[in-house]
């Protein structure tokens, strides 16, 4: 598959570097393609990976994953061209300053805006919830930590859920776009625990299951 990382921080570098480790064509759309850091993601993803401009970037992806800064988020949309058909994977989080809260009305929600710039796209929100850590290695002995996804196109969130699978993740479809906004406010408690509560980075959230009574 063909994809696009647009960003190139802790969490599309962990993305980015395993996808392409797995076998993917992964393309890092960055402003300086020849940068120092560029190099050394590309260098750090073993063959399968390049980088490019955001808009070169996403031109030849099949997804474009956003794990750009929330504030940089729309202007970045803007500047990758047409994105109609795409499936647009948003990791962002529209976090306050002070990373207790969000900066987006009750009634919507940084997934939602940006399907909203995106116009044509399929977005899913995912990769949102936890540490790039947790990417790099999603699993904590015999058990995995869960990836909660959502969007309102089923065969983009089948896609986005087989890359999750991939890492590592189960996959978990949490319905339809709108619950980016439940999913965004798990992120503050991931970052609540993590910093103020002071467990650090090596935790996440797992969904268990007891079987069904007279199985």
């Amino acid at each position: 598959m063909n994809l696009a990382i647009i960003g190139t921080g802790n969490v599309g570098a962990a993305l980015g570097g395993r996808w392409a480790a797995s076998g993917h064509r992964v393309v890092f759309g960055t402003r300086d393609p020849g940068s120092e850091k560029a190099r050394g993601l590309v260098n750090e993803a073993a063959g399968n990976a390049r980088a490019a401009t955001p808009a070169e970037a996403a031109a030849g992806a099949q997804v474009v994953v956003l794990a750009t800064p929330w504030g940089a988020t729309e202007a970045t949309i803007g500047s990758l061209g047409d994105l109609g058909g795409k499936i647009v994977v948003d990791c962002t989080n529209p976090l306050s300053a002070d990373l207790a809260g969000l900066v987006v009305a009750p009634d919507t929600s940084g997934g939602e805006e940006v399907a909203r710039w995106a116009t044509g796209a399929r977005v899913v929100k995912a990769f949102n919830t936890t540490g790039s850590g947790n990417m790099s290695d999603p699993r904590y002995g015999a058990e995995r930590l869960a990836m909660l996804l959502c969007g309102d196109d089923a065969a983009a969130k089948a896609a986005v859920a087989g890359l999750a699978e991939e890492l590592g993740f189960e996959a978990i479809d949490a319905g339809p776009l709108s619950r980016s906004r439940q999913l965004e406010q798990l992120a503050v408690l991931w970052i609540a625990l993590a910093y103020q509560q002071g467990m650090g980075l090596e935790f996440g959230f797992a969904l268990l299951r007891r079987p069904a009574a007279g199985s």
